[in-house]
Formats: C-alpha cells, sequence, structure tokens
C-alpha cells in the first residue's frame, strides 16, 4: 500500500519508494513550502496529483549533472557566442512555468504542472528558494527553466523552449551561475536522453542522499540571481 499523508504526517523513509511503480513513495499531504523544502531536503520530489492529492517520488538510481561535467557542444557553443538570445535571471519566474506547463511531452497526455503546483512554486519564488532563468529573443521570452536552490544544491524542475537552443543557452548560463557560487550538484531527477547529451548521468540513490546532506548543510535562501557578474566569455 502507497502511504496516505495527512497534514502533518512526516514522510516515509525514501526506501519504502515502490521501484514498480515508477519511484512512488506516498499520496497526499499539501504543497506548503514547509513540505516541499523537507521533501527536496530529502530526496523527494512532487510530481503530478490523483483527486488533488499530490504524488511524491523518490527515485533510485537518480538523474543528476554535476556542473563541471556539463557538456558544451560546438554547436551550443556557437549559439551563445552569436548573442542570439539574451538571458535574465528571475524576471518572469511566472512565464517560464506557463511556458513548461503548456509544452507538449512525448508520452505524456497533459501537463503535472496544475495549478496548485504554480501557486506552490511561485509562493516559493516569493520566499527565495526557487528561481527562473529565461531566454528572450527579440524582447520575447521564448524559453527558460525553474527550479529550486538549498545550500549548494540546485533542484531542476521543468524547461521549455520556443526556439532551437534556447532551453540549452538558459541552462548553459544556470550552469555558469552555479559554478560561480560553488554549488555542487544538480538534481534532474529521471533519465532523458536530452539530460544525457547534456553531461547528466544517473548515480544510486544512496549516493544521492549522502552528497544532498552536505550540500544542503546551509540552507538560507539566496534570494536575488543575476547573471551580471558571471564571466560569460564562451
Amino acid at each position: 500500500m502507497i502511504p496516505f499523508l495527512g497534514p502533518f504526517d512526516r514522510f516515509p523513509p525514501v526506501e519504502a519508494a515502490r521501484e514498480d511503480m515508477g519511484g512512488l513513495l506516498a499520496v497526499g499531504g499539501d504543497l506548503g513550502p514547509d513540505r516541499l523544502l523537507d521533501a527536496y531536503r530529502h530526496g523527494i520530489f512532487p510530481w503530478g496529483t490523483v483527486e488533488g492529492h499530490p504524488l511524491w517520488y523518490s527515485l533510485d538510481p537518480r538523474m543528476v549533472l554535476f556542473p563541471a561535467e556539463f557538456r558544451l557542444t560546438r554547436s551550443l557553443r556557437k549559439t551563445l557566442r552569436s548573442g542570439r538570445f539574451s538571458v535574465r535571471f528571475d524576471h518572469d519566474f511566472a512565464g517560464v512555468m506557463a511556458g513548461c506547463a503548456g509544452t507538449p511531452r512525448p508520452g505524456q497526455d497533459g501537463t503535472w504542472i496544475s495549478p496548485d503546483m504554480v501557486n506552490a512554486y511561485r509562493r516559493l519564488h516569493e520566499l527565495g528558494w526557487a528561481h527562473s532563468v529565461e531566454t528572450y529573443d527579440e524582447g520575447g521570452l521564448v524559453g527558460g527553466l525553474y527550479g529550486l536552490a538549498i545550500g549548494r544544491m540546485f533542484y531542476g524542475e521543468s524547461m521549455f523552449a520556443r526556439r532551437s537552443d534556447a532551453s540549452k543557452v538558459a541552462f548553459a548560463h544556470l550552469i555558469r551561475y552555479l559554478e560561480a557560487h560553488q554549488f555542487g550538484m544538480i538534481d534532474c531527477q529521471m533519465r532523458t536522453e536530452h539530460l544525457a547529451s547534456l553531461g547528466g548521468r544517473e548515480i544510486p540513490r544512496a549516493d544521492f542522499l549522502e552528497r544532498l546532506r552536505d550540500l544542503t548543510a546551509s540552507g538560507s535562501p539566496r534570494t536575488i540571481w543575476s547573471s551580471d557578474q558571471l564571466d560569460l566569455d564562451w
């Protein structure tokens, strides 16, 4: 049986996650800031709802990307050097979430980014925990990504692109920011070929959790993100 969480129930041990159900750990609880931050600190994340109740997952193995292992391809380097796109941080968090929610995904019917999810992450953004990186072309938002930062750990949630390479450009700027501020790891949650092409790889959940404890030790939020001071000599 999958545990159903009441308002004050704690998460079960991540080892109880059902691998035959894609790593599903629990159902229920709420999407308040305290619950979400507690989940991420323990290697748990929400992915969708059933009858309005959040579904909580913890995967084994876990897809991650270490900033030093990011693969900057020749074609992406060329795009970055062209200056075609401009990039901003935390300028339009709501627009990025809307772009991610509205992008069709192969094998998915609809989106897991429900209005309740949008409200929950916008609240985390207001509190300084959630951040967006946006890509613009001729002044319009054409791609980007969002996620959470706790200590020196970044949790990637979703990305979208309306122009070729737009999300990759945002990701490259994110990597530069994370390197400049000594972040140690990006949680990519589950494996995709796209993430693997950028340098992501799977590690055992036990290894992931051990690294997580160290990286999230300094947990106060960095409320303002900016690329203004980054070395962007691609």
